[in-house]
């Protein structure tokens, strides 16, 4: 089989790195074998230069890390997302930029010299790049194998130990570079612990042009060893919208000069310290104030978007941006019409007006303690003889007749209460209204158009005309990729002032964001918890499961477990897998493919 650039003939002939350098250590060994090297009979390992030199490299940067030293002149390793893997390798007057495309098995990378900013092309070939830094790149990718994770924290320890034992530093290296050989050279073979790469014949790997530098095309979002110094950490090619400030948002759209009542007061939602106000509840609280004096004031508005993407928190947020009470409703498959403008119910007034005047009556202790008075309170008759059950024989008789006397009253009261929905209407609050898109019967949505209309009257089934107060805003908000949601109706749709996509976050925003709830500090940890998360939606998509959810909320649940488990893999069991689907077959599809990428059993 034809090998690889990066594992050409010339690349065996390199010398190796110290203190492997003596000629015992060099050529074919029957020991060292990686459990992938399994093809023909004669199976030998060998060390590999640019293997064993970016082996070096990674171990010197990851023990500093671990031990709090100083990581100067080591390199760096980070992510971009989940699209890329980001690393500098520092060696003798340069740096090479390695950025690695996790999806199409691409190489980008330039080489900066020592003082300068400029980029030089970087070439794999005899006198030219070794790929040491190509592989260097590729170790976290590397360490995700178990057999290279266990190995690799032995080579560490005979680093850490000075080389003391070199026959076990021997065989402990063998095995890692014919790990990384047979990974990579043997990557349809090995199954889901191949390595694919698209590494051009012509060993031209391509640039990292100065404009994608200036830009931030290849900036990584987060460092997992190291310092960056030529590509900065959080340099983003894309414009952000500046992070609204709690000060600055909270009570600053008011919509009227109203006061609220004590009670409403109390239903004005409180913002988290840790929540981020994203864009789209600023442009919403902008457009219903600043069209407030409009014929047509904006006030209706549609948050679509997966599960976890923070829906309902955004609805609340707009209710503190403009200082107004919050409501919620939730659809169902059964809702009518009749359940969003409000219900009937039993008046329990009268009821409890008839028990008052009937008297309360006596309790056991007040029997127990002494049963001739308390007959005689029921019976204004004092028997000194009478008994513990004399009492309650007479107890029983007169509950029974205070039934029979409610009884014979014909008819019973009903009265007719205000849903949230219609409250916030009345008296001009901020609404939710949850998943309308499930509703079995297509006339209740049509139904709603009475709701949505700007400034409009409804009529309940009382005869009542309730006004829609000015103030009130109604935010739908639904995911229509739900099992048992309908597309949303175009009558519903067309009187919707803003409709925002909510669309799951990036990586880094999903650490950031479940670091921040949760409290858990530990970065590295929780972007490898985020990444199986977009592993296992990812993989559900592919494979049509459809019955269960996996995003942000997930998340959340699967870092806290892990807080109190000390173990993501067994919580990882009970929350994200099990979320995803209830079938043991799906289940162990997204354990094998999405779960063991990053922790191994």
């Amino acid at each position: 089989m034809a090998r690889g650039k990066l594992f050409e003939a010339w690349t065996f002939k390199l010398s190796l790195p110290a203190p492997f350098d003596d000629p015992k250590f060099s050529g074919m060994h029957d020991f060292g074998l990686s459990q992938y090297n399994t093809a023909g009979r004669l199976r030998k390992a060998t060390l590999h230069a640019p293997s064993l030199r970016a082996l070096f490299a990674y171990a010197k940067l990851v023990l500093a890390t671990e031990q709090g030293s100083m990581t100067d002149g080591m390199g760096a390793i980070g992510h971009q997302e989940n699209t890329f893997r980001i690393s500098e390798y520092c060696s003798a007057n340069k740096t090479d930029c390695v950025v690695f495309n996790t999806t199409t098995g691409k190489f980008i990378a330039s080489q900066f010299e020592d003082g300068s900013d400029v980029p030089k092309p970087y070439t794999i070939g005899a006198g030219n790049g070794s790929g040491t830094a190509l592989f260097f790149c590729l170790m976290p990718i590397l360490e995700e194998d178990t057999e290279f994770q266990c190995s690799f924290a032995t080579f560490k320890d005979h680093m850490a130990n000075g080389w003391s034992d070199m026959d076990g530093a021997f065989e402990c290296a063998l095995r890692l570079c014919d790990n990384i050989y047979r990974r990579i050279e043997s990557a349809a073979q090995v199954g889901q612990a191949g390595v694919k790469l698209a590494v051009p014949t012509t060993g031209n790997i391509a640039s990292i042009s100065p404009l994608a530098l200036d830009k931030g095309s290849y900036a990584p979002t987060g460092a997992t060893y190291g310092e960056f110094k030529i590509l900065k950490v959080g340099v983003s090619n894309v414009v952000s919208t500046p992070v609204v400030s709690h000060r600055d948002f909270v009570g600053k759209y008011a919509l009227s000069q109203r006061q609220l009542t004590a009670r409403e007061d109390a239903m004005v939602p409180k913002l988290p310290d840790w929540y981020v106000i994203p864009k789209e509840v600023v442009r919403v609280c902008e457009h219903a104030k600043l069209t407030s004096q409009s014929s047509q004031p904006m006030r209706n508005f549609l948050f679509r978007g997966p599960a976890g993407t923070g829906k309902t928190m955004g609805a609340q947020a707009v209710a503190a941006g403009m200082h107004l009470p919050y409501t919620l409703m939730t659809c169902s498959a059964n809702t009518e019409i009749s359940d969003l403008v409000g219900q009937f119910i039993p008046d329990t007034s009268t009821a409890v007006e008839q028990a008052e005047n009937d008297g309360a009556l006596p309790t056991i202790a007040d029997i127990i303690m002494h049963p001739p008075s308390v007959y005689e309170e029921l019976t204004g008759v004092y028997d000194d003889a009478k008994t513990e059950d004399d009492v309650l024989a007479k107890l029983v008789e007169i509950a029974v007749g205070r039934l029979a006397q409610k009884e014979e009253k014909h008819g019973q009261r009903i009265r007719y209460v205000d849903t949230p929905l219609l409250e916030a209407i009345r008296y001009g609050y901020v609404a939710e209204l949850q998943e309308p898109s499930c509703i079995a019967n297509p006339g209740v949505l049509v139904g709603l158009n009475a709701l949505l209309d700007n400034c409009q009257a409804i009529t309940l089934p009382t005869g009542e005309r309730v006004q829609r107060h000015p103030d009130t805003v109604i935010i739908v908000t639904t995911n229509s990729d739900y099992e048992g949601c309908r597309p949303m109706n175009q009558s519903i749709i067309s009187r919707m002032d803003l409709i925002y996509d909510i669309e799951s976050p990036d990586l880094a925003t999903m650490v950031k964001r479940v670091m921040n709830v949760t409290g858990y500090t530990d970065e590295q940890e929780a972007t490898k918890m985020a990444i199986v998360v977009q592993d296992i939606a990812t993989r559900c998509r592919q494979t049509m499961i459809t019955d269960g959810s996996c995003g942000m909320r997930e998340l959340k649940a699967w870092v806290l477990s892990t807080m109190i488990t000390k173990d993501p893999y067994e919580s990882a069991l009970s929350t994200v897998i099990a979320s995803a689907s209830a079938d043991p077959e799906n289940r162990a599809d997204l354990i094998t493919t999405c779960l063991e990428k990053q922790y191994m059993r």
